[in-house]
C-alpha cells in the first residue's frame, strides 16, 4: 500500500499535472474571469452573474455532479437585500464518500467605481480570479485522475469581500463533522516572499494540515511555509475562517507578498500583472500536497474553536 501511495504522489507531482494543469489552462480561466466584461464581479451585480455562468459551464464541461439537495450548481440565498449564490460542483468518493474535502476560492471582487478617473474596473485578477482558476484546474485534474476516496466539493464562494457571506452561509448547510478539510486558495498569481516554487498557508499551527502538505511535498521541488504575515490575521480574513470556526481544519494557500503587493484592491490588479507559471506550479503543488487527504490516507487534526 505504501509503495502504491508513493507512486501516485509521484505521478501527481511529475506527470498527471503536466498534462492537465498547464499555463494555457490557467491563462484561459484567469483572463476570462478578470476581463472588463465581468465588471469587477461585485456580488449582486450583472458582472458576477457572468462569472457564475462561466464557472457553471466549466463544471458542466468537466463533468462535475451537483451537490446534494441542489438542482443546479448554484446554492442560492438572500442576504443584505441581495440575491447571492455560491457555485458548487462535486466528485463523489468511493470508500469514504460521506467524508468531504472542500476545495474553494471566492469569485467575487469589488466591482467598479464611477468616481475614478480613467480605469474604473477592479478586475480582481490576483484577488481572486487566480484562486478560482486553481479550483477549476483542480476539478479537471481530479475528475480525470479519479484518485479520491473522499468526496470533493469544488466551491466558488460569493461575497467574500462583503464579510465572508458566501462561506458563512455554506457552513450552515453542512455538518462540520462530515468535512475532513477545507483547502482554500487565494491570490496565487505572484511569486511568494519565500522565493520560486513556494507558497504559504494560513493558520499553520492550528491543525496538522500544513504538516501533512509538507510531508507530501518532501521529495518535490515545491515547499510550503507558515503564513509570514501573522500581524495581519489572514487566517480570519478569507473563506477558510467561516469553516475553521466550526472546527474544520480549513486553511488558505497563497503566494502573494502581502506587504509589497501594490495592486491589492486596486484597479491595477489585472491578468497581465500575474505569472501563469507561478499559478500553475502552485496548483500542481496543491494537488500533490493534498492528495493523501483526498485519497483518505491522512486526516488533519481539528481546529480548536476560540474566540480570537
Amino acid at each position: 500500500m505504501k509503495k502504491l501511495f508513493l507512486l501516485i504522489i509521484f505521478l501527481i507531482a511529475n506527470y498527471g499535472n503536466s498534462q492537465i494543469i498547464s499555463e494555457e489552462l490557467v491563462k484561459k480561466h484567469l483572463y476570462k474571469l478578470s476581463d472588463d466584461n465581468m465588471e469587477g464581479r461585485r456580488a449582486g451585480t450583472k458582472g458576477i452573474e457572468k462569472a457564475a455562468k462561466y464557472i457553471e459551464s466549466e463544471f458542466k464541461r468537466i463533468g462535475l455532479e451537483k451537490f446534494e439537495g441542489l438542482d443546479s450548481y448554484r446554492q442560492n440565498f438572500q442576504e443584505r437585500g441581495l440575491s447571492l449564490f455560491n457555485v458548487i460542483g462535486c466528485i463523489k468518493g468511493e470508500e469514504k464518500k460521506d467524508e468531504f474535502v472542500i476545495i474553494s476560492a471566492h469569485y467575487d471582487h469589488l466591482g467598479t467605481k464611477d468616481n475614478l478617473e480613467g480605469d474604473k474596473i477592479f478586475n480582481g485578477a490576483n484577488d481572486n480570479a487566480s484562486g478560482v482558476a486553481a479550483v477549476l484546474a483542480l476539478a479537471e485534474f481530479f475528475s480525470k485522475n479519479k484518485i479520491n476516496n473522499r468526496t470533493i466539493l469544488f466551491v466558488a464562494f460569493t461575497a467574500e469581500e462583503m464579510g465572508l457571506l458566501g462561506s458563512r452561509y455554506f457552513g450552515k448547510q453542512v455538518g462540520p463533522e462530515e468535512v475532513i478539510a477545507g483547502i482554500n486558495i487565494e491570490m496565487i498569481g505572484k511569486e511568494s516572499p519565500f522565493g520560486p516554487k513556494t507558497a504559504w498557508i494560513t493558520g499553520f499551527d492550528r491543525s496538522s494540515f500544513g504538516k501533512i502538505i509538507q510531508k507530501n511535498l518532501t521529495d518535490s521541488e515545491y515547499k510550503v511555509f507558515p503564513d509570514p504575515y501573522i500581524n495581519q490575521r489572514l487566517f480570519y480574513r478569507s473563506d477558510n475562517a467561516a469553516l475553521a470556526r466550526l472546527g474544520i481544519p480549513a486553511h488558505t494557500f497563497s503566494t502573494s507578498p502581502m506587504d509589497k503587493d501594490l495592486d491589492y484592491h486596486q484597479v491595477t490588479d489585472e491578468a497581465n500583472t500575474l505569472d501563469p507559471y507561478t499559478i500553475s506550479e502552485t496548483i500542481k503543488a496543491i494537488a500533490a500536497g493534498t492528495s493523501s487527504i483526498i485519497m483518505g490516507h491522512d486526516t488533519p487534526s481539528r481546529v480548536e474553536i476560540t474566540k480570537d
